[in-house]
This record gives structure tokens, sequence and C-alpha cells, in this order.
């Protein structure tokens, strides 16, 4: 790091600004990649693979050269992410039908890969489901258990087969989790409680393992995927937030785990609502009532 500092150093007094900056962005770019984990021949298992951000995950590892072990409930649609990803460069790719809500069926999972490749580097728990619902207008609160089971026991099911492998290899779990953990989301409830309680899983975890086991938290806003357009976007009243688009979200997290970073907020504009969060919750309170349910209550009428 010492010797990179006073290569910056050198090289920003050598030249003029504009060439300084190309010299220092490249400098940056080499020590990133010096520091960042290679994940070329790594086992790589992600669930919810089969769409959205689960499914750009599967490309992005696989354009780095990484072996995928890919989970979610819909066969044909895993053996279409699966046939691109050996396209994009992953050596060796494996599909396993699966719902996460069962827990014998993450068991099979991650046994499954273990069997196949023989090792385990990292977990990517992604699968999820969302419904959107006023809570009081909730007829049967029963109906929202498989949210529950899918969102929060379906990532803690497979992190449990998993330890012993990650243990193993030094590995990583990246948790995708939501920015709806932490910030207040009217007609989410369920949902917000799943991520919240997913978050604090995978933070106890981390002191739990120390340095056995990396573990990268994610936090992703509104992303331009199968599950968040359509109704969705209707029924959330989320018409006017804006979207990353599911590629970029994808490589963002990819990079993350690769650093080793313990958080990711993505996109980055959404870490003022954690500021918020900490400094004026109460701000951020008023202005979700405001926007998702006075605002839309008033259009409505």
């Amino acid at each position: 790091m010492l010797i990179s500092f006073r290569l910056l150093q050198q090289n920003l007094s050598n030249q003029n600004s504009d060439t300084g900056t190309a010299r220092l962005t490249a400098i940056l770019e080499t020590e990133l990649a010096l520091f960042c984990e290679r994940v070329a021949g790594k086992v790589v298992a992600i669930t919810g693979a089969s769409s959205g951000i689960g499914e750009y995950l599967a490309y992005e590892y696989a354009r780095r050269g990484a072996c995928l072990a890919l989970a979610a409930r819909r066969e044909e649609r895993l053996q279409a992410v699966a046939d691109k990803a050996q396209l994009l460069g992953s050596p060796d790719v494996i599909f396993i039908p699966t719902d996460v809500s069962k827990v014998e069926d993450c068991e099979r999972f991650i046994n499954k890969a273990v069997n196949h490749f023989g090792q385990l580097d990292h977990l990517v728990n992604n699968a999820g489901i969302i419904r959107i619902d006023m809570f009081e207008d909730c007829k049967q609160i029963s109906d929202l258990v498989t949210l529950m089971n899918t969102n929060f026991w379906g990532s803690v099911h497979a992190t449990r087969f998993a330890i012993p492998h990650l243990r193993k290899s030094k590995g990583r779990i990246v948790g995708i989790s939501s920015i709806a953990g932490w910030c207040s989301l009217p007609r989410m409830s369920f949902y917000c409680a799943s991520k919240a309680a997913l978050t604090s899983f995978y933070e106890t975890l981390r002191a739990e393992f120390g340095s056995d086991i990396g573990i990268t938290i994610v936090t992703p806003g509104a992303v331009e995927s199968e599950m968040s357009q359509g109704d969705f976007i209707t029924k959330a009243k989320m018409d006017f937030v804006p979207a990353e688009s599911t590629e970029m979200c994808a490589k963002a997290i990819v990079d993350s785990a690769c650093r080793g970073d313990r958080f990711l907020v993505e996109p980055s504009w959404t870490r003022i609502t954690f500021l918020l969060k900490v400094l004026c919750p109460e701000l951020l309170e008023w202005h979700s009532h405001w926007a998702f349910v006075a605002k839309t209550s008033k259009k409505s009428n």
C-alpha cells in the first residue's frame, strides 16, 4: 500500500491534471485487481437464479470464470440461465430445481453442489418473494408464512448446510437483503420484516464466525427485475422511484463480494436513506407515509 501511494504522488506531480487523473485511475484499478478475490475456478452457489438479480449474478460470476450451482423453482428458466452462463465463460454449471422454503430442498441443493464440484467458495442467498398489501388489509396473516419461509428461513437453511464447506474453503456468504430491511416501506410490512430479520441474522453470524467465513450483506433499492415490475410498481405506488438495471446491480454485488466488503448499499444514492434512518428517523417515516400512503390516497380520491 505504501508503494502504491508513493507511485500516486510521483505520477500526480509529474503529469498535468488530465494525464494525472488517467494515471491515478489506472493505478487504482490495478491495486483493486491485486487485492480483490479472483473467483476463476471457484465454486459459487446461487439461490433464486432463474430471474432478476440472481440470474444476472450468475452471468457476472460466469464472466469471471467461476463454476456455478444454480437453484430456483423453475427448471426451464434455470436451464436457460445455465446455458447462457456457460457461453459467458463459466467452465462448469449445474442447476438443481429447488424450493428454498423447504429444508430438504436446501440440503439437497448444497449436497449436490459439493458432491459435483468437491468444494464451495461462495454461497449467494438471493431467493425471495414479495407481497404488496397494507397490513390491515391482509385477511389471513397465515398466507404470509410462505413469504417468511422463502425470504428468511430459506437463507437460514441454505446457510446451515453450507457452513462446514465454507469454513473449509475460507469462503464467503453473500446475503441479498434489501433497503426494506432498514427503511420502513408501507404496503410491505412482512417483506420489510423478513429482510430486517435476514440482515440481523447475517450480522450475528459475522460476529460468531470471525474471520472463518466472510459475509457480505447487500441491501438493494429499486432494481429492474421480474419481481419488481408490472403489478408491483402499481400496487406499491413506487412509480416515482428510479430503478437500477439488474446487470449493473449484479456487477456491483460481485465486485463488493470479491473486495470482501461487509455491507453494500446499491444503488449508491439510496445511502441517503440509511443516513436519515440513523440521524433523523422521524423524517424518513414521515416521508414514507407521505409518499406511499397519503399522497397516493389523495390521487385515488
